[in-house]
């Protein structure tokens, strides 16, 4: 297996992700990094030679999104109609920090 990664390498990428790791962490981390670039070498093999590269695979993109439209909504009553609690004109719902109670 070629050393692709080194540990200093490992740590590195470890401190900019803030990923605290031990060294027998670093050590297998740097191991199973370099098996997975190994894996992907059979990639190398293929002629590229013309092929021009895509850069999103749907190809050309345009803007898909509909017009924004105005509309008619829910008014609050009927927002509200089917909640099972509700407090002021509100959702009321299980907290689910602290004591427990609603919110």
């Amino acid at each position: 297996m070629t050393q692709h990664l080194t540990e200093s390498d490992v740590r590195g990428i470890a401190e900019y992700v803030r990923i605290g790791m031990t060294e027998d962490e670093v050590a297998q981390m740097t191991v199973d990094l370099n098996a997975i670039i190994d894996s992907l070498s059979p990639i190398t093999e293929y002629d590229l030679e013309g092929v021009e590269p895509t850069f999103h695979p749907i190809g050309v993109l345009v803007n898909v999104m509909c017009e924004d439209l105005e509309r008619d909504s829910f008014t609050q009553e009927v927002a509200l109609m089917n909640a099972p609690k509700q407090q002021d004109g509100c959702f009321l719902i299980p907290s689910v920090l602290g004591d427990g109670g609603d919110r």
